[in-house]
């Protein structure tokens, strides 16, 4: 019997030395990894990084004691950073003074970076961001003549709803939410010229409208800042649009989400949808202002 305790004693002991053994060499080969990540950081880059960042709209101008508070880093490293950073021309300072600030060649990094970039890689991401628990699709569309054409669309998950629209999808922009956010902040002159373009033909929405009917809804959007209407397709979608505007105040594109008309009321989805819209459409629109080339190629 002393013999048989012995032996699963001695079992257990085994066992508890083998999973010791296994998770010291899991925990070494953590180690290693996070070993290599050290070895592949640049730390002086990412202080300089720091530095940087700890500049902001709130705090334009910044001594070195403020710089190295905010950056993390001791006086004599925040020291030699900002030096580094004048003379690479990415900050000055400020005459008669020991306040620093950034020069427009930090703005010019995003610039480049903003100037390769075209109106769907810029949206998409923010296209991700408004769909979820509230919005099932989300949109982007731009006018393609007297029609709006989508560039980008997301859906959650594998949700298919309302009609087909792909990108690549050309409805006339009259007869679409996303169109008349875009259309009620056009010059008269060009509003004029696209609702005088016959629709194409087999496009019809179930209610057929004049042009009265058109202007006074155009009217609508234009003092809210935003369309909310369900779908003229017939589609069982409820839709919000905002419109992408420029320096000028000119529609270069306008955001949509949508809803079915089942899951929340016009008041319901204009609250709990709305803001998240209208900001993101504000952020497209800053890139849009700074680069002032963005393509919509499709």
């Amino acid at each position: 019997m002393r013999g048989e305790k012995r032996t699963a004693k001695a079992s257990a002991v085994g066992k508890l030395a083998s999973a010791s053994i296994a998770v010291s060499a899991t925990n070494a080969a953590a180690a290693a990894e996070a070993d290599e990540d050290q070895r592949n950081l640049v730390n002086s880059l990412a202080k300089g990084l720091r530095v940087l960042e700890a500049f902001t709209a709130e705090r334009p101008e910044l001594t070195l004691s403020e710089v190295a508070v905010l950056a993390k880093l001791d006086p004599g490293t925040a020291f030699r950073m900002l030096n580094t950073l004048v003379m690479a021309g990415y900050i000055s300072r400020i005459p008669g003074s020991k306040r620093f600030r950034l020069t427009l060649k930090v703005i010019d990094l995003g610039l480049h970076a903003i100037g390769r970039a075209d109106l769907r890689e810029i949206a998409r991401p923010i296209l991700r961001s408004l769909v979820g628990e509230v919005n099932e699709a989300a949109s982007l569309g731009v006018l393609d003549g007297a029609d709006i054409l989508y560039i980008e669309r997301v859906r959650a998950g594998l949700t298919r709803i309302g009609v087909d629209i792909r990108i690549g999808t050309t409805i006339p922009a009259f007869w679409s939410t996303i169109g008349e956010a875009m259309l009620a902040f056009l010059p008269p002159r060009e509003l004029t010229r696209i609702l005088g373009v016959a629709p194409r033909p087999g496009v019809f929405p179930l209610k057929p409208m004049n042009k009265d009917e058109i202007m006074r809804s155009l009217q609508s959007v234009r003092s809210n800042g935003y369309a909310l209407r369900d779908s003229y397709f017939g589609s069982g979608l409820r839709v919000l649009a905002v419109p992408v505007l420029d320096t000028d105040n000119y529609p270069v594109a306008a955001l949509s989400v949508a809803v079915p008309q089942i899951q929340l009321s016009v008041d319901e989805f204009r609250k709990r949808a709305l803001d998240a819209v209208q900001r993101a459409a504000k952020d497209i629109a800053r890139v849009v202002q700074a680069s002032g080339t963005i393509s919509a190629a499709v």
